[in-house]
């Protein structure tokens, strides 16, 4: 395709000089394209009066042109000596030489604008919006909102989202009980899946048309999102969009806590509590299928416990029908286990603590019980065990290469068929409030995922 020919498509799909998305050529900032670089450069001047050069001329012809209009062309809103003589209409289809003005206008165009300034803007001027879950009141429902789609920056990549996990830290950013807080109105959404639509100019890491996981921090929760381009991981050729969005936060961490963290080894024995939960579920298929330990799985109804089963441990405990600590016991003996994940809190946690062998490790990874227990440090000098936490979202700002590599790991594992995610639920955009009411009261199993398409 020559110049010519791209130019004159490129205006025919996006017209420059409709009301709501033209040039303006005239007062303060003249010549300055929407979304574009700049109002007052030597481009937009050089633009603007090429524009106005062409659509005088092309007013002079159409005003000359005899016979009834057959159809009614888009006004030109233009100034100076052009503006009367623009107002004229033409049979499009009979002049061979309205033809040859369009050429001149989309050549002229060309000199001044590159096509890949036209390529990355040219959606911008469209006036498409997009829906996101907003967070406009702490304690309160979301809204679901039209959103305006803003410029992307050279480093930041604009991704039409398919998946975005739920994650529990999601519901306590919404209840402002979260350790990092955002400014209102925000959109939560840890991590997402979807494909490329845009790329800035320093971009080289994705491509338009990429399936890519993201973790945005948050903002997910939208059908478009705009992140950094370090926030996203290329998805491979097996994993599906569903699949990978259930991966980022509960794999990632998963992986971080037995293999960074705990340093699980193959043959130990693994505590898992709160183990039909999506994190739970994942330590189980991480901890069986890739680094060969065994599992115990801790949930909190019998439901729950044969879940974590099929999904590989090798024994369960039901933790609501009594002491955690005496069942865990029954099972492995007076030694106890070597490796507790944790993410209830509580007595839960602490009666995992004194379930540990000597030299076991417990991590921390979160409090879904709602409490946050004291450490008896005594328990721990006496098994010279070792409590530890994992906030695994903080290795990105301390350790980035560290957690993009549990993060690449996961997506390994799961191309290699080596582990499988468990999603419980698929809801819809406009059924956010009813997901967040779902994992709040303890129905959820697996991971909870929004459908935005």
């Amino acid at each position: 395709m020559t110049d010519s020919e791209f130019y004159l498509l490129f205006f025919s799909l996006h017209p420059p000089y409709t009301p709501r998305r033209g040039l303006h050529l005239g007062g303060r900032g003249g010549g300055a394209v929407p979304g574009g670089p700049g109002g007052s450069g030597a481009r937009e001047k050089l633009a603007g009066g090429a524009v106005r050069a062409v659509a005088a001329c092309l007013g002079q012809f159409m005003s000359h042109v005899p016979g009834p209009v057959a159809r009614r062309p888009r006004a030109l809103p233009v100034t100076g000596a052009g503006q009367a003589a623009a107002g004229s209409y033409c049979r499009t289809r009979t002049s061979p030489l309205w033809r040859h003005l369009l050429w001149a206008m989309a050549a002229a165009w060309g000199r001044f604008l590159s096509r890949a300034w036209l390529c990355r803007t040219a959606w911008q001027g469209c006036g498409r919006n997009y829906r996101a879950a907003l967070c406009a009141e702490l304690k309160r429902p979301l809204v679901i909102e039209e959103v305006t789609p803003r410029p992307v920056q050279p480093h930041e990549v604009r991704v039409n989202v398919h998946f975005c996990g739920i994650n529990f830290a999601d519901i306590l950013a919404c209840q402002g009980q979260y350790q990092e807080r955002h400014q209102l109105p925000f959109t939560p959404g840890m991590e997402f899946s979807g494909m490329v639509l845009e790329t800035g100019t320093d971009v080289s890491t994705v491509k338009e048309g990429d399936r890519v996981i993201g973790l945005p921090g948050f903002s997910g929760m939208a059908e478009e999102c705009i992140t950094d381009h370090k926030n996203l991981w290329q998805i491979p050729e097996k994993v599906s969009l569903r699949e990978a969005a259930a991966l980022p936060v509960s794999y990632g961490t998963a992986i971080f806590a037995l293999e960074h963290r705990a340093c699980t080894q193959p043959g130990e024995t693994v505590l898992v509590t709160a183990a039909a939960g999506a994190t739970g579920l994942a330590v189980i298929d991480v901890a069986t299928n890739i680094l060969q330990a065994k599992v115990i799985a801790a949930a909190g109804s019998d439901e729950k416990c044969q879940l974590a089963m099929q999904s590989g441990a090798q024994s369960s405990v039901n933790y609501s029908r009594g002491s955690l600590k005496e069942a865990v016991g029954k099972l492995v003996g007076s030694g106890g286990v070597n490796v507790v994940i944790d993410m209830v809190g509580g007595d839960i946690f602490l009666e995992a603590l004194r379930s540990l062998a000597y030299e076991g490790r417990i991590v921390v990874v979160g409090f879904a019980g709602g409490t946050i227990a004291s450490v008896p440090a005594n328990l721990l000098l006496l098994k010279n065990v070792t409590a530890m936490g994992l906030y695994w979202g903080r290795y990105r700002q301390q350790n980035f290469p560290v957690f993009s590599r549990s993060l690449s790991s996961a997506l390994q594992y799961c191309q290699e068929g080596r582990i499988q995610p468990h999603i419980g639920e698929v809801f819809e955009l406009e059924e956010v409030n009813d997901a967040f009411l779902h994992v709040t009261q303890r129905k959820s199993t697996g991971k909870v995922l929004l459908s935005l398409k």
